[in-house]
């Protein structure tokens, strides 16, 4: 679809009225270009097209002549064949040189950074036991990147030798090149080929690392994993990355936790969760038991009284507050367990507590798997 089909009105499309004059026009357009701008709205071709047709609009509006010819005729006058078609309104030239030429540095379009460049990041998975992630730990990784050549110290040059001037870019490490656009010659520069970028030619390279001024290398180091970090989660290390070329700084290398689950603990953000089963009796008359906790056996008190699925709160015995002081609370929530195997002396006296209690049981022989079988017995037998 050309880029002027759907246009409507292009006052409405940079948001002015038909009277605006030339400065609310641009301050308009450049409004709106922010907004729409693919390098802000990455992946979405709809603001893509709404970007072209606002530049299209503000091509034509900006133009005396264009606008008048506009106002009088409507988009037939400058879009139709009368007016030449819209060949004109090309993109060739780039979305990036358009926005470039209007905004400058706004756009990522500043000056190239001369000289070495930065070398590329790395990732790598550190696995971590529940208990390692609470509390952190020192964890041991080794990894497998370029490294500074240890024979030129990383400058890419044979003993005894030095860089010279690039020859392309005669030292700048870019090239410029001039491009015509919609709003007229546009000056772009790229990394020169030649150097990349570094403003340097390597006459005589070192032997080792072949003028790349690194080497692939193994790497142990030992990584500080603070306490509270969870599955999933990032860690940055600054300058651990690939080395740049040529003494270019390192990137950073990034490591992915993967954190074992505890069967005992459920986490959920800093808290912990955890059960803990008692008895019918226990649970009626209350007792005195242990509650496990990443801490270390811990002394709880179950009230008399406590209902199956009650929570116990003990502040303090969570996960470490990744950022801030302090911890989460440990969770405990009690579970009641019903006794199936009561000897005839148990399911007696349970049998006067209900009665005492006024409650209705089953008589005996009904609910035991025994009882249940006799009686197919005796019907089939």
């Amino acid at each position: 679809m050309a880029v002027t089909d759907g246009l409507g009105d292009l006052y409405a499309l940079l948001g002015v009225q038909s009277d605006a004059s030339d400065e609310e026009i641009k301050r308009a357009y450049r409004a709106r270009a922010r907004e729409l701008h693919p390098d802000t709205n990455q992946g979405d071709p709809e603001s893509e097209a709404r970007f072209k047709q606002v530049t299209v609009a503000y091509e034509v509006l900006r133009d005396p002549e264009r606008r008048a010819r506009y106002d009088r005729l409507g988009p037939e006058g400058v879009f139709g064949p009368q007016a030449g078609g819209a060949g004109g309104f090309g993109f060739d030239g780039g979305l990036g040189d358009i926005f470039e030429a209007f905004f400058g540095q706004m756009a990522g379009g500043g000056t190239r950074r001369r000289g070495p460049q930065t070398g590329a990041d790395a990732e790598v998975r550190l696995g971590l036991e529940f208990a390692e992630a609470v509390f952190g730990c020192q964890k041991e990784i080794s990894v497998r990147l370029p490294s500074p050549c240890a024979t030129c110290a990383g400058r890419g040059t044979a003993p005894g030798t030095d860089p010279v001037t690039c020859v392309d870019c005669q030292g700048s490490g870019e090239l410029r090149r001039v491009r015509q656009s919609l709003l007229g010659q546009v000056v772009t520069s790229v990394a020169c080929s030649r150097c990349s970028g570094s403003g340097e030619m390597i006459p005589n390279p070192c032997a080792d690392c072949r003028g790349e001024g690194r080497r692939m290398e193994e790497s142990t180091f030992t990584v500080e994993v603070p306490a509270g970090v969870e599955d999933g989660l990032t860690l940055r290390l600054a300058d651990r990355g690939a080395a740049g070329q040529r003494g270019g700084p390192s990137g950073s290398l990034f490591v992915h936790l993967s954190v074992t689950p505890d069967a005992r603990f459920e986490r959920q953000g800093d808290n912990l969760h955890t059960t803990l089963t008692v008895g019918v009796a226990q649970a009626a008359l209350g007792t005195e038991t242990e509650v496990e906790s990443l801490d270390g056996p811990q002394r709880l008190t179950v009230g008399p009284g406590t209902q199956h699925g009650h929570v116990e709160r003990i502040r303090g015995l969570g996960v470490p507050h990744l950022r801030g002081r302090g911890r989460g609370d440990l969770f405990v929530h009690v579970l009641v367990a019903i006794p199936g195997d009561l000897t005839s002396e148990q399911d007696e006296l349970l049998r006067q507590f209900a009665a005492s209690r006024g409650e209705d049981v089953s008589p005996p022989g009904t609910t035991g798997g025994e009882g249940v079988f006799s009686r197919l017995r005796s019907a089939f037998g």
